[in-house]
C-alpha cells in the first residue's frame, strides 16, 4: 500500500471570474495525505508561466521542425526545506500554505492552440529517498490587463467599399459598414450595420463572419492559422435595390483573448462583411475586433478617468497587495509581432478599489516605494524578486483523520554587511596640472612688401627682381 494517498494543490480566488493578472497575489494550499509515517527529503511548489510553439513542415523527403520557448516568470517556495537529515511526517493529512506574487510586467493571457500554448500553472513536488517523485499541478487562468489605448477601443469604426462589375454583369455596387466599437469582452454581442446599394444587374448575398487569426513564430518562420468562429448569411439583395442590414454576432464566453504582447504567438480577431456575387470577386470589409478580459468590459469603464495616473492594472480593479508606484507609468514598447493595429504603448488609468473576498490576504500597509526583502526560502528568476505577503493560516479541510497545518519555515535573518571605504576616501586625489603648450612663431612665406602696388595706377608694374631677388645678389 503506498504511503501517499493523495497530493493536491488548490489556490484561493481573488475575484468573481477566478482569474489572475499582473501584480496579483496567489495564495493557496498544498495538501498531502499519508497512510503511514513517511520520511521526506523536501517539499516545494513552483509558480511559472511559459509559452511554447512547435510545428513540423515537410519539404521533399525532409521534415523540418520549428520550435520556440519563452519564459515569463518562475518562482519557487520550499514548504519542507532540504536538510542533511530527512523529515519524518506522521500519518494523516498535512496542509501547507503558500503565497506568490505575480510580477507586474506585461505578459500575455493564457492560450491553447494547434501549434502552441501559453500556460500559467502551480506545480508542487514531493521528494523522497528511493522513491519516485510525487507531483501535483494546477493551471492558473491568467488574463493580461496590459491593453494599450483602452478608451480608443470603445469608439465605433466605419468602412466602405465600391466595386465596378465585370464581364458577366453591369453597373456597380457600394457598401458601408459600421461596427459599434472595437473592444468587446467574451460573452458580449457585436452589432454590425451595413448599407448596400446594388446598382448592378446581379443578385448578391451579404454575409457576416467572425474570424480568428493566430500566427506562430519560431526560428525565423511563421505559421498562420485562420478559423471562422461564427458566420451569418442574410437574404439575397436583388438588382437595382438598396438595403440596410443589421447583424448581431455573439462572442462565446470560452473564446481566447486577443494576444498582442507575445513574441512567438499572436491572436487577433476581425469581423468580415462581404457580398457573395456569382462569377465575380466578392467585395469585402474587414473590421478589427479586440476581445478583452471580463473586468475590462465597457460596463466597468464608466468610472475610469483618462490619464497616466499611478494606479494598478489598466481599466479594471487591481487585486495587488502592494501600493501603486509613486511615479506615473510611461509608455511601454510593444513586441515586433504584436499585431497590425499599431498601438503605441500602455497607458495607465485610475480604477475603483478591488472587491473584498474572504480568502484574500490583507492589503500591504507600508509606505509607498518600500518593499520587504524576500524570504530565504523563496527563489525567483528575476533580479528584483517581488516581496511576499504572509497570509493568515487556517486549514479549510475537515476530515476524520488527523490534520496538521504546517506554516512556512521562518526566514533566516539577513546578514549584516559593512561597506568598505571607497577609493576616494582612502587615497587623496593627486593634483593634476595641465601641460603648457609650446610657443609658436609664424614665419612669413614671402618677402614683406611695404609698397601698395594696387594704388599705383600710372606707374609700371614691379620688376621680377624686386619680388624674387637673385640669390647671388643676396650674397
Amino acid at each position: 500500500m503506498p504511503s501517499v494517498e493523495s497530493f493536491t494543490v488548490a489556490y484561493d480566488a481573488v475575484n468573481e471570474f477566478v482569474t489572475f493578472s499582473e501584480g496579483d497575489t496567489i495564495t493557496g494550499t498544498v495538501t498531502l495525505a499519508l497512510s503511514k509515517e513517511t520520511s521526506v527529503q523536501s517539499l516545494f511548489i513552483k509558480a511559472k508561466g511559459d509559452a511554447n510553439v512547435r510545428w513540423s513542415q515537410k519539404s521533399g523527403d525532409h521534415t523540418h521542425t520549428y520550435s520556440a520557448h519563452t519564459r515569463y516568470f518562475k518562482l519557487k517556495e520550499f514548504l519542507i526545506p532540504e536538510s542533511a537529515s530527512e523529515t519524518v511526517l506522521p500519518q494523516g493529512i498535512h496542509v501547507y500554505r503558500f503565497s506568490f506574487q505575480i510580477p507586474s510586467g506585461s505578459m500575455p493571457s493564457f492560450f491553447r492552440g494547434t501549434h502552441g500554448k501559453i500556460v500559467y500553472k502551480l506545480e508542487a513536488k514531493l521528494l523522497r529517498s528511493w522513491r519516485m517523485n510525487s507531483t501535483a499541478e494546477k493551471e492558473i487562468k491568467f488574463v493580461s490587463k496590459c491593453v494599450p489605448n483602452l478608451h480608443s477601443l470603445m469608439s465605433p469604426q466605419v468602412g466602405s467599399t465600391n466595386k465596378k462589375m465585370g464581364f458577366f454583369s453591369k453597373g456597380h455596387v457600394h457598401m458601408d459598414v459600421t461596427v459599434d466599437r472595437i473592444g468587446y469582452a467574451a460573452g458580449e454581442t457585436i452589432v454590425v450595420l451595413a448599407k448596400v446599394d446594388n446598382s448592378s444587374s446581379s443578385d448578391m448575398t451579404p454575409k457576416f463572419s467572425l474570424i480568428q487569426k493566430v500566427v506562430y513564430h519560431a526560428n525565423g518562420r511563421t505559421k498562420h492559422e485562420n478559423t471562422v468562429c461564427h458566420k451569418v448569411a442574410d437574404n439575397c439583395i436583388k438588382p437595382k435595390t438598396r438595403k440596410e442590414l443589421r447583424c448581431k454576432i455573439k462572442i462565446p464566453s470560452d473564446y481566447m483573448l486577443t494576444i498582442q504582447n507575445c513574441d512567438i504567438i499572436s491572436v487577433e480577431y476581425c469581423v468580415k462583411v462581404y457580398l457573395d456575387i456569382s462569377f465575380a470577386f466578392d467585395p469585402e470589409i474587414l473590421c478589427p475586433v479586440v476581445i478583452l478580459p471580463p473586468g475590462l468590459a465597457p460596463g466597468c469603464l464608466s468610472n475610469i478617468n483618462v490619464g497616466p495616473y499611478p494606479t494598478g492594472a489598466i481599466g479594471g480593479p487591481s487585486n495587488s497587495d502592494f501600493p501603486p508606484p509613486t511615479m506615473p507609468m510611461g509608455l511601454q514598447s510593444m513586441s515586433p509581432h504584436s499585431g497590425s493595429y499599431g498601438y503605441p504603448g500602455v497607458q495607465s488609468y485610475s480604477a475603483p478599489p478591488p472587491p473584498i473576498y474572504p480568502n484574500n490576504p490583507a492589503v500591504y500597509g507600508g509606505p509607498a516605494g518600500v518593499q520587504t526583502s524576500q524570504p530565504t526560502h523563496m527563489f525567483g528568476s528575476y533580479n528584483n524578486p517581488v516581496p511576499q505577503v504572509p497570509s493568515p493560516y487556517g486549514t479549510p479541510f475537515s476530515s476524520s483523520l488527523s490534520s496538521v497545518l504546517h506554516p512556512p519555515p521562518p526566514p533566516t535573518p539577513p546578514q549584516q554587511f559593512h561597506q568598505p571605504p571607497s577609493a576616494l576616501e582612502s587615497q587623496p586625489s593627486p593634483s593634476i596640472q595641465s601641460p603648457v603648450p609650446p610657443a609658436y612663431n609664424m614665419l612669413p612665406s614671402a618677402p614683406v612688401m611695404n609698397v601698395d602696388f594696387l594704388s599705383q595706377s600710372d606707374g609700371a608694374p614691379p620688376s621680377y627682381s624686386l619680388l624674387f631677388p637673385d640669390k647671388s645678389d643676396a650674397k
